[in-house]
């Protein structure tokens, strides 16, 4: 009967209970999207960066080539007759072997420009789960209040937080 009279005589106590249980779970839920979208952003950063890193190599390789060819030119412009014929077969031959150098780098190139664009939009959803959190959290807190001050008023102002807070969190869902 003490039991029943402490539920009597707070009618809020209830509801504001459960309306907190139910912004807790949303918000574990928030945050669990929150860490696994910062997650994929920074494996989509790391693989731009892996990606730069690999087309910078093909471009010293280039580099390289570009040397051998231009010395292999020299030779040729040096020289004459068997010794002529083979560095400008040298010379050739680097020029071919640049040409598909170059392609592999642009490859990588554009690998690491569409990895750093995922990991961007990954980030941009992350800050959305964030922010949703963030407002779950304000709500939990007014929630709080509501019950400390009895002010149905504030219950409302969680309620309208937790609303803005699961709209957030449906522009994350919706990659928005």
């Amino acid at each position: 009967k003490a039991h029943h009279a402490a539920h009597s005589a707070d009618p809020l106590a209830a509801p504001i209970a459960v309306m907190t249980a139910i912004f807790a779970t949303i918000g574990a839920l928030f945050g669990y999207m929150a860490g696994a979208t910062q997650n994929a952003a920074l494996m989509y950063k790391n693989e731009a960066a892996i990606r730069k890193t690999e087309a910078s190599d093909q471009w010293n390789f280039y580099q390289a080539k570009s040397s051998k060819q231009n010395l292999a030119e020299l030779g040729a412009t040096l020289t004459t007759g068997e010794q002529q014929a083979r560095y400008q077969k040298e010379a050739d031959r680097y020029k071919k072997e640049k040409e598909d150098i170059m392609v592999d780098a642009k490859k990588l190139e554009e690998q690491s420009k569409t990895a750093e664009e995922k990991s961007e939009a990954e980030m941009h959803n992350h800050h959305r789960w964030a922010q949703a959190m963030t407002l779950i959290q304000i709500g939990i807190a007014l929630a709080a209040i509501t019950i400390l001050t009895r002010n149905k008023a504030m219950g409302f102002a969680a309620l309208g937080v937790a609303g803005a807070s699961v709209a957030l969190g449906g522009l994350a869902f919706a990659q928005i």
